[in-house]
């Protein structure tokens, strides 16, 4: 459905921020900005899936293409 447009490195990256962020939420719930943490939703999703819709429409590739 969709191309691979990240690569590995970046994906790892990703994960490893959105697990970050949402683990940051279960440690500060109560603070005033807590829901932002749920951002990292967005970088969780894209790294597992190993396409993002922003560097579909700027054109980027982080990944290897094969040839």
């Amino acid at each position: 459905m969709f191309k691979t447009n990240e690569g590995t490195v970046d994906r790892a990256l990703r994960v490893v921020l959105g697990i970050a962020l949402i683990v940051g939420y279960f440690i500060n719930p109560d603070g005033a900005y807590s829901w932002l943490y749920w951002i990292g939703i967005i970088p969780l999703a894209t790294g597992l899936i190993g396409w993002c819709p922003l560097y579909s429409v700027f054109g980027i590739k982080t990944c290897k293409t094969k040839h």
